[in-house]
């Protein structure tokens, strides 16, 4: 049987945040406190390409904190590519840990589909 899911994406795992920073090889996360162009936030620290600051991630609150002037400082699409990588890799952390097979597809239009047989480890 299969199904269709979309994810809503909180940000909590730390381990996920460094996969999705490998796939798409950015630098490694930071964690410390960092200065946004109004404020400075503290959590784990993503340099996106082209963006003049971070993407912070507050793991204890899901929460992801960014400066991009509305496009001018970042693009969006990059965060968008960085919150789809975090996506699947915890998608795929969690059905490893609970001893499923995972399949990864890219798709023409850029998505992800993963297909996850459970019991069936890799």
């Amino acid at each position: 049987m299969s199904h269709i899911v979309h994810i809503h994406t909180e940000v909590r795992d730390v381990e996920a945040i460094r996969l999705a920073t490998h796939r798409l090889k950015l630098p490694e996360p930071i964690f410390g406190e960092v200065r946004l162009y109004s404020a400075t936030k503290t959590g784990w620290a993503v340099q996106l390409p082209d963006w003049r600051y971070p993407v912070v991630a507050d793991v204890t609150t899901g929460r992801i904190e960014f400066d991009n002037f509305q496009g001018r400082l970042g693009k969006q699409a990059e965060l968008d590519r960085f919150l789809q990588g975090y996506a699947v890799e915890k998608a795929k952390l969690e059905a490893r840990k609970a001893g499923h097979a995972v399949h990864e597809q890219l798709l023409a239009d850029g998505g992800i589909k993963l297909t996850i047989q459970a019991g069936g480890a890799q």
